[in-house]
């Protein structure tokens, strides 16, 4: 017996105000261009790789990845971002996400971080949250924003919140390509990004994220924050364990 069926506008049009919200939120109606730089050694484990493809980007927008193989890290990233720069196409996007070799994003971080973006326009830099290897591992929310004093203490992580900091990781981090030109049109010195403390020459020892937020960025009046609900795995490639 033939039946009448009840047209149903959906879920989204069912909560039309709740639906715009959304979309309005994650500013995917504007450019949101992305290149997608992933400084890895010479090869990439396969778990990671498969975190990697699963993430998902902002429909119908630009996107471009590529890599570097077997450079310092510090050299990598230093390079990456000259490239860019040098692109009269890449240049001009939105955004410079920052994937590791040894990091496992959830498949939505990069939609979270870009929302995160877009509720904090204060911020140049959102990193994901993720902590460092080993047995009492720190979250890499380095540094308390409270005090004056330039410090990379690590911060307790905030359930749900962007926190500031001092200083982030590049594990899994997104940058407005802004900042980046900014430092450029103020010629800024090189290299911004600079591992520290690997030869007699350096004093103390550093990582080239840390290096760039307390030499480079933070002085130009560049601020960076964590975004505390997008979690984010780091895998210690001999153990396999994601800590």
């Amino acid at each position: 017996m033939a039946q009448i069926v009840t047209l149903h506008p959906g879920f989204h049009n069912s909560d039309l105000e709740k639906a715009n919200q959304r979309i309005n939120n994650e500013g995917s109606w504007k450019r949101q261009r992305i290149v997608y730089f992933i400084p890895a050694d010479q090869k990439i484990d396969t778990s990671i790789y498969i975190s990697h493809r699963g993430l998902i980007f902002p429909p119908n927008q630009a996107m471009t990845p590529f890599s570097t193989a077997g450079a310092e890290v510090g050299e990598a990233f230093q390079t990456a971002i000259d490239l860019v720069l040098a692109n009269p196409e890449l240049s001009q996007w939105e955004y410079f996400l920052t994937v590791e070799a040894d990091n496992i994003p959830p498949q939505n971080g990069v939609i979270k971080l870009l929302e995160a973006m877009e509720k904090h326009p204060e911020y140049h830099a959102i990193s994901g949250l993720y902590w460092t290897k080993g047995e009492g591992g720190v979250p890499q929310i380095w540094g308390d924003i409270k005090d004056p004093v330039q410090n990379f203490r690590p911060q307790a992580p905030q359930p749900g919140q962007v926190v500031e900091c001092w200083g982030l990781g590049m594990g899994f981090c997104l940058y407005r390509m802004s900042m980046f030109k900014g430092l450029a049109e103020k010629k800024v010195p090189k290299p911004w990004f600079k591992t520290v403390g690997r030869s007699s020459d350096d004093r103390g020892v550093g990582t080239q994220d840390l290096y760039f937020w307390g030499q480079v960025a933070r002085p130009n009046g560049y601020r960076c924050a964590v975004d505390c609900n997008t979690l984010v795995g780091h895998m210690d490639l001999n153990t396999k364990v994601i800590w």
